[in-house]
């Protein structure tokens, strides 16, 4: 495992950051977004369908409401924003993040798994 670079350490934060201070503005920018074609053809969710009303219910800071709408989704948000704080952090107090690994067949099952469930719960909801 290597040291994450200082430089996307610090853009990783400055991203975040810049989500957050964006927030306010989620709620007049939602209705510009295009709606979900894959609902549209053929009258299921798709896997993401409520990552948008997640986004919102985060900027509201409910996230029970966000995990009801799209938890994978607002498990991603979280992490975007925790662990872009966290490298930025980090990085400025010269304590690097370590890359995670990111290989092997069990996270990539890992992956598979954590998408059906999110897909199987949106369904259900």
């Amino acid at each position: 495992m290597g040291i994450v670079d200082r430089r996307l350490s610090l853009t990783w934060g400055a991203l975040a950051l810049t989500a957050v201070l964006l927030a306010p503005l989620a709620t007049d920018l939602a209705p510009l977004l295009p709606g979900c074609l894959f609902r549209e053809l053929t009258g299921l969710p798709c896997p993401t369908c409520g990552a948008t009303r997640a986004a919102l219910a985060l900027t509201r800071l409910d996230l029970a409401g966000a995990i009801a709408f799209n938890p994978l989704a607002t498990l991603g948000a979280l992490v975007f924003i925790l662990g872009g704080a966290a490298a930025a952090g980090g990085s400025l107090a010269g304590r690097p993040l370590r890359e995670p690994p990111l290989a092997g067949p069990a996270l990539r099952w890992a992956a598979v798994v954590a998408l059906a469930a999110n897909w199987a719960w949106i369904l259900l909801h």
